[in-house]
């Protein structure tokens, strides 16, 4: 049978209440209140059986907003959609309903249609919520169940090289988080966060991975280390810090408490520990939990060289000095949660987990059975694990259901963009818009759509806001099919991994190859490149090639030496980029020899021309500067690069045997140049003569 939801009609009015009845009876379980303080008392009864509440605003006793502050304070409004129902229309009264979490208005009299549409619509939405929640959860819980098998796994990867690290790191997790809460029941002196404690803990995983980098002799010898070899074992400290600082994730927290806690898990509270000798509350809290965690496990489980200690064994050697130097205030915190250790470290080991119970942990939970406090603390362990390895990878997942438009983000990567992690309608939504531009996400919709399942896998690289800064990312998404014959397209999942630095890099590798080092316009073969394309899609624009060298510049590095030739290069190259427009092309092509690549129209050529070389002459500090120029047309002189270049470097030898300081135009009829006499000398009767 169809489930019937269940609705709670709150009014004073008798008939009130009857109308709403009769309009909604044939589809809806119906409960009636006649006042706030009947609609509390209905709520604490059947909360979870509810899917509605009609509330009507002025009652006698306890009033509608009352009770919607009674719900607020219950969490009853997350689950429990309200429709306010009133006569009173004021906005005062509307607007402060909605604030107090009222999901929509009916007001009287009331038309049928109405009601029934707003009442089925709430319920579906709420529903359809509900629903999604509950395949997030799904989906979340079998994410945790691989992450359990990838933590196993890296477990026995340091086994392999270390036998103690495999439960090792579980323990020191386990009893970490332990201390830290006890801390804080303790003292208000560290003042710790919840994030603060799950940042920690998961960085206590860290704490040995210097051992990497200790022969396998030394790490697992069965005796006694000699004093060569224990000062082997203690670079373990530094190194592991030192793998941490040069990570190119070094500035996030986390790992700055992980690079903390591998370099000061070895001092001692008395100032004898290594590598640094720090003193007491010198040594952050972080690596003094670890380093206390560290001992009780180290002498609670078995080793190469000893068997395992007792629970009541180990903590006489601890609070008896015989093991290390630790704050009075972490031994007290041990002591206050030592009866609970037993248990705890029990639960965090995973051989207590069989295979079965593993692949039953999310169907368990998502059917309503009561889990043990072993799988949950398993749960939650490895929920932690798998931030931690989000946020060390960068990996911002996600997932796009195209029947339902609605986007989901992991935990962490919600918290990274700023957004919710659900976003119903991701295209028309303000709130992602901010972050992603619409532009960019229909263009991945697009992707997504145009995918097939012979090539299911999208990278393409787009721009994110985060918090007020653009970065790069490189998206990688799997749509989603179903069906065999004809798979339909259902959605996505992918993340975004921030490539920002990345690419920045290779942004500024791009800008230095086509960059010349010294006077920072391009280099020829940059220049050529633009020049080539913009002549191969010139549309019957005109264009010149400017062709220069400066005169007698040897003299400059013989009289002066080559870092000042080097200053009249850069002199000359600030001169061109203020004499030539942001279309134009500038370039040095080598030694004092110059380029300049501009539009023209027909009759400003030799005005432009007159213009640029005026700009250029002059001198540097005591040193004068004029030049020779080549100037090649096209199309009239040539229509490709090699033949521009070629008669733009002709009319340069015509400017420099006709006596340097002038611009030559190439003219083929003409001996193949033209002499156009400089505006330097353009005045006097030598400068009259014929072309050259």
């Amino acid at each position: 049978m169809e489930k019937k939801y269940t609705i709670l009609i709150v009014d004073d009015t008798e008939i009130n209440r009857s109308l709403l009845a009769d309009m909604l009876s044939s589809q809806y379980r119906i409960l009636e209140a006649s006042n706030g303080v009947e609609a509390i008392a209905m709520l604490e009864r059947h909360h979870t059986d509810i899917s509605l509440v009609l509330l009507d605003i002025v009652m006698p006793v306890i009033d509608g907003f009352e009770v919607l502050s009674a719900m607020n304070r219950s969490h009853w409004i997350e689950s429990i959609p309200v429709i306010t129902i009133s006569a009173e229309t004021s906005s005062t009264y509307i607007d402060r309903a909605y604030d107090l979490g009222a999901t929509d208005y009916i007001n009287r009299p009331f038309d049928e249609k109405t009601v029934q549409r707003r009442v089925k619509n709430t319920i579906m939405l709420y529903a359809k919520q509900k629903m999604l929640e509950d395949m997030v959860t799904e989906q979340i819980l079998e994410k945790e169940k691989s992450n359990y098998l990838m933590v196993e796994i890296l477990s026995n990867i340091v086994e392999f090289r270390n036998g103690e690290s495999g439960l090792h790191v579980l323990h020191i997790r386990t009893i970490t988080e332990l201390l830290l809460r006890q801390l804080l029941q303790e003292t208000d002196q560290y003042r710790l966060t919840p994030t603060q404690i799950s940042l920690i803990v998961n960085a206590s995983a860290l704490h040995d991975i210097g051992k990497i980098s200790i022969p396998e002799a030394i790490l697992n010898k069965p005796g006694r280390l000699t004093a060569e070899e224990f000062e082997v074992m203690k670079g373990h400290s530094a190194i592991g810090a030192q793998i941490l600082e040069n990570s190119p994730s070094h500035r996030e927290e986390l790992v700055r408490i992980a690079r903390d806690i591998c370099r000061w898990h070895h001092e001692r509270y008395d100032g004898r520990g290594y590598p640094d000798g720090l003193k007491g509350d010198e040594i952050p809290i972080a690596p003094q939990v670890v380093a206390l965690a560290d001992v009780y496990d180290a002498l609670t489980s078995p080793r190469v060289y000893k068997s395992a200690f007792s629970h009541e064994k180990a903590m006489e050697m601890i609070l008896g000095g015989e093991c290390g130097a630790f704050s009075p205030l972490l031994l007290r915190c041990l002591t206050a949660v030592g009866p609970q250790l037993a248990e705890a470290l029990s639960a965090s080991s995973p051989d207590r987990l069989t295979r079965a119970e593993g692949q039953m942990l999310a169907s368990q939970l998502l059917m309503g059975g009561q889990a043990s406090n072993r799988t949950l603390a398993l749960l939650e362990q490895e929920r932690t694990k798998y931030r931690f390895f989000a946020s060390m990878s960068k990996e911002i997942q996600f997932e796009y259901n195209l029947g339902t438009d609605i986007l989901t983000l992991s935990e962490w990567g919600a918290q990274q963009l700023g957004l919710s992690e659900l976003i119903a309608h991701p295209a028309d939504s303000p709130e992602l818009a901010a972050v992603f531009s619409r532009k960019d996400f229909d263009d991945l919709v697009e992707r997504i759509r145009s995918a097939t399942p012979a090539s299911p896998v999208i990278n393409v690289n787009y721009r994110l806001r985060i918090f007020g800064q653009d970065r790069w990312f490189k998206a990688v998404v799997r749509p989603l099919w179903v069906g065999e014959d004809h798979p339909s397209l259902t959605g996505c999942i992918g993340k975004f991994l921030d490539a920002h630095e990345e690419f920045e890099e290779l942004a500024t590798f791009r800008r230095l190859s086509m960059q010349d080092s010294l006077t920072k316009l391009r280099n020829h073969m940059s220049a050529r490149k633009v020049i080539e394309s913009a002549l191969s899609h010139s549309d019957g624009r005109h264009y010149a090639l400017l062709l220069f060298d400066l005169d007698h510049f040897k003299s400059a590095n013989d009289r002066y030496g080559h870092l000042f030739g080097d200053e009249v290069l850069r002199d000359v190259a600030g001169k061109v980029l203020r004499s030539i427009r942001s279309d134009d092309v500038a370039a040095r092509v080598g030694g004092d020899e110059f380029l300049i690549f501009m539009a023209y129209t027909i009759d400003q050529v030799e005005p432009l021309v007159r213009r640029i070389f005026t700009s250029l002459t002059g001198a540097y500090r005591d040193f004068p500067i004029s030049l020779s120029m080549g100037v090649a047309l096209a199309p009239e002189h040539g229509t490709d690069y090699e033949t521009l270049f070629n008669r733009a470097d002709q009319a340069l030898y015509a400017a420099k045997k006709n006596g340097r300081n002038r611009y030559c135009l190439y003219d083929s009829s003409i001996r193949g140049y033209l002499s156009v006499l400089s505006p330097i000398d353009s005045d006097s009767d030598e400068a009259a003569g014929s072309p050259g």
